[in-house]
């Protein structure tokens, strides 16, 4: 064959690299994946894990069926909660699947809430709230 043939764009993992890998003895995909890199670009193997097992298949003369997929494993540095919760204020989603109804939206100016009851402003000084263990601190 003439040319560089890629298996793996995203690695630049080419046919050569993989039969070089089995050449030194890594017959198994997880082998090559380590030797090579492969897989482990921004696709994660979903471009090139079919190509790669299937020249690893033709040089070991194994069915193509028979390789397994590698370990696909979480990434070394795991995301900070705040992007997720960055993710929650762009799209705050559904709140119908808490039984309990714990997470209540929060008010904002668009919402207003109850007008207050004359017995709870501040200006009465009534402390028959204190006596009824409503009171306020």
């Amino acid at each position: 064959m003439r040319g560089k043939i890629l298996l793996c764009r995203c690695e630049d993992v080419t046919l050569k690299d993989v039969h070089t890998s089995i050449a030194h003895g890594y017959d198994d995909i997880e082998e090559i994946k380590r030797y090579t890199g492969f897989g482990t670009g921004p696709c994660q193997g979903k471009e090139c894990l079919a190509l790669v097992a299937t020249a690893l298949a033709e040089a070991t003369g194994q069915d193509p069926a028979e390789i397994p997929p590698f370990t696909s494993r979480p990434p070394l540095a795991p995301t900070p909660f705040k992007h997720y919760a960055a993710l929650t204020e762009l799209d705050p989603g559904d709140d119908d699947d808490d039984p309990d109804g714990a997470a209540e939206p929060a008010a904002s100016a668009a919402e207003p809430g109850p007008a207050p009851s004359a017995a709870s402003s501040s200006d009465s000084s009534d402390d028959s709230d204190a006596d009824s263990g409503r009171g306020q601190p």
